[in-house]
């Protein structure tokens, strides 16, 4: 069996288990369609629902659908209006098509003629704000826990998945490395987005996320997507974080350079970069998750203290909580149909859910690891003078040493590690960076 049948196989099995533990008899999952904006008819760019291309590598036909009932074949209702006003949806012969019955459609009151009473013993998945799906007579519309059985299960990647995220990392980084020489070479923020776009003949709206391209003292907010038009005067630092995608399945890479070579900052990047490799070596089954996150925050902790930001040990400068202010968001997610992939915080496929840690309450992957989950590892060390105000009397800060980083902004690194047995795991990230 190859790995896209043995995945549609194991897609099938979670379904039967999600719909038999939830008393349904059938789902009818909607891929979704674009929304306009407020009083205009321009649309917003399409993203496929995540449980569509789930099930097949179809991310661009709004409207589309798949109809599924335990024991029987998946019918996929491909919709392809007769529309003179824009290019029809090019769906090329592949593999997936082998595995389900393929309806063609021009009209959505098709589908419903076509499953007839069945669609009212369905569960229906996706958004429903337009007519007339707003008004299909389904049985239940988004049932919590059928959702919450399914993004539990989803966290184990399958073979053909990771194939998939291998290839989408392979693209993130032939444009990471487009983007480093453009900031090597002055460009601007914008011209450097652009760089990264042309590498990977993407448009922007095929990327998983909006792309953090951040010149110097940018590089210290933490979603930053503003784009100048204009290099500064002098690019000290670069913050990239971009991704792509392959198949619906994402990549999400961040790096940092310095312009200079030596120095305060350059020796920065590198602790951190080195502070996070150390950390990978202890990922393993077994491990929760949060344990990686404190393990990494005590890491941060001394590199403050080895840089004389923070005076005192790691372990003091962790449990008062300065470390928080230079690393303040999670060491990462789960990653796959979605950046931040889903079931974090789920103990359980019926719906239990973790309690949030007030202390770290940006973290969002709460469960234990187990083999054949994908998360990400991407610690960081900014100066936010926002969270430094809670801390603006502590005699342990050196503010001196602060504002000597303040223009740099900070510095972040982030890999998708795929988890395997006995810590025998896979860094998509670096490995696709070596094979380029």
């Amino acid at each position: 069996m190859n790995s896209y049948a043995a995945h549609i196989a194991t897609v099938q099995a979670r379904f039967d288990a999600a719909l038999a533990a939830t008393d349904f008899e059938s789902v009818l999952v909607y891929a979704g369609q674009p929304r306009v904006a407020f009083l205009d008819d321009n649309a917003a760019p399409f993203k496929v629902n995540p449980l569509f291309k789930y099930w097949i590598p179809v991310t661009d036909s709004p409207k589309s659908a798949i109809f599924y009932t335990p024991g029987e074949r998946p019918v996929v209702f491909l919709f392809q209006p007769r529309d003179f006003w824009h290019a029809a949806v090019k769906i090329a012969p592949a593999e997936w098509q082998e595995h389900v019955e393929l309806v063609v459609i021009d009209e959505l009151d098709k589908l419903t003629a076509y499953l007839g009473d069945k669609i009212k013993t369905t569960a229906f998945l996706g958004e429903d704000f337009a007519e007339p799906v707003k008004s299909w007579p389904v049985r239940a519309r988004n049932p919590q826990q059928l959702i919450d059985h399914l993004h539990f299960h989803r966290a184990l990647k399958t073979d053909w998945e990771i194939e998939n995220l291998r290839v989408a990392n392979e693209r993130a980084a032939k444009a990471h490395l487009a983007a480093k020489e453009a900031f090597f070479a002055g460009k601007s923020e914008l011209e450097i987005h652009h760089a990264y776009l042309a590498a990977i003949n993407f448009r922007e709206s095929e990327l998983p996320y909006n792309s953090i391209v951040g010149l110097n003292e940018h590089g210290a907010i933490l979603h930053y997507d503003v784009y100048e038009t204009t290099a500064p005067a002098e690019s000290r630092s670069f913050l990239i974080d971009a991704g792509a995608t392959y198949r619906g399945y994402c990549a999400d890479i961040t790096r940092t350079y310095s312009r200079s070579e030596t120095g305060f900052f350059a020796d920065l990047v590198k602790a951190v970069d080195a502070a996070q490799q150390e950390l990978l070596t202890e990922i393993k089954p077994g491990l929760d998750y949060y344990q990686l996150h404190v393990s990494q925050h005590l890491k941060i902790a001394q590199i403050l203290s080895d840089f004389d930001l923070v005076r005192g040990s790691a372990e003091n400068i962790y449990e008062q909580g300065f470390s928080s202010a230079f690393f303040p968001h999670g060491l990462g997610h789960f990653i796959g149909l979605q950046v931040h992939d889903v079931g974090g915080f789920l103990r359980n496929d019926r719906g239990d859910l973790y309690d949030r840690d007030p202390r770290h309450p940006f973290l969002r992957l709460l469960r234990p690891i187990e083999a054949g989950q994908v998360f990400t590892i991407e610690p960081g060390l900014y100066v936010v003078d926002q969270l430094l105000e809670a801390h603006a009397d502590a005699k342990e800060l050196n503010w001196e040493r602060i504002d000597e980083l303040r223009p740099y902004g900070g510095v972040r690194i982030e890999d998708s590690i795929v988890v395997g047995e006995n810590g025998n795991n896979e860094n998509l990230t670096r490995d696709a960076f070596a094979k380029l």
